[in-house]
Formats: C-alpha cells, structure tokens, sequence
C-alpha cells in the first residue's frame, strides 16, 4: 500500500512499516503544505494518510477523499510512543479504504 506519514511523524517510523511503499512529504516537495492542500496533493498518489492531528476530521470532509486516514492516538509524537501502535497500523493498512478514518491507540 502507498502511505503518506504526515510530516510531523518520525522518519525512524517508516523502517518499521515493513511492506508498504512509504513516500514522505519532505521527499515530495510539500513540506510546510497546510492540510488542506496537502490532502488534494496526494489524492491519486497515494493509498492511505498517517496524521496524528485530530482535527484533521473537524476541520475537513475526509469521506470523500480517494484514500484512508489512520489518526494515531499517542502521547506524543517521539518514536518510543509510537512503536506500540506499528501492529495495530499496519493491520488497518490491510483493509483501510477510501474516505474511511481508523483510529489507533488510546
């Protein structure tokens, strides 16, 4: 599966998404891109978002987006509080679809 960690989510992260094509925001040239835009920058490009920003939702209509959102709830973005959550990711990463918001953790 394509995935798209947001930019405010560890590159350390992306060695432990064993068997996704994981592309970065900084590698595609939208780093600083607000939301909005980036989220109409990578319709097409990719499969499913990786954000750990929970307005994401309130602030946008993500239902209609071409690819899934996985919300990470953890106690801050620093990899020792994310490394609990990989499986659980990488189990929605099988069935996530369009339009459709997981949340994982806590």
């Amino acid at each position: 599966m394509r995935v798209l960690p947001d930019e405010n989510l560890p590159h350390d992260l992306i060695a432990e998404l064993i068997g996704q094509d994981v592309m970065t925001v900084q590698g595609l040239g939208w780093a600083g891109v607000k939301n909005g835009d980036l989220l109409h920058r990578a319709a097409g490009q990719i499969e499913a978002f990786v954000t750990m920003d929970r307005k994401l939702e309130r602030e946008h209509d993500l239902t209609g987006l071409p690819f899934g959102v996985i919300v990470l709830l953890a106690r801050s973005n620093r990899v020792q509080h994310l490394l609990p959550l990989v499986a659980q990711m990488l189990e929605v990463l099988q069935w996530i679809g369009p339009g459709q918001v997981e949340h994982v953790g806590a």
